[in-house]
């Protein structure tokens, strides 16, 4: 292997890692995200978990539709919170996701 071959490679390893790490972060940003907007929409326990995983499950429809659909199923409970809030949290909630999966969280 010839030292560009090398090198090559490893961007390609660091970009699957990058890659990989994003995948889990959103994951993780989206479970807390759910757990957060399960609270404002007065759900707990199991039901709470199952709303947390269906917002998980939006990101993969497509990644618009996480927000759009805890902003839809807020309003649909009568819950005013505006997008600023969301952004907000959705912000605050990667970072926390980021941190948690870089210390092995």
């Amino acid at each position: 292997m010839t030292t560009f071959d090398k090198r090559e490679k490893a961007f390609e390893d660091q970009f699957a890692h990058d890659e990989e790490l994003r995948f889990k972060a959103t994951a993780r940003r989206n479970r807390m995200l759910g757990a957060w907007a399960a609270e404002k929409l007065g759900l707990k326990g199991a039901d709470a978990d199952t709303y947390a995983k269906s917002v998980v499950a939006a990101e993969f429809e497509d990644a618009h539709d996480v927000v759009a659909k805890i902003r839809s199923d807020l309003g649909a409970k009568g819950v005013t919170v505006s997008d600023a809030d969301i952004a907000g949290v959705v912000t605050e909630f990667t970072a926390r996701a980021v941190a948690d999966i870089k210390a092995g969280k």
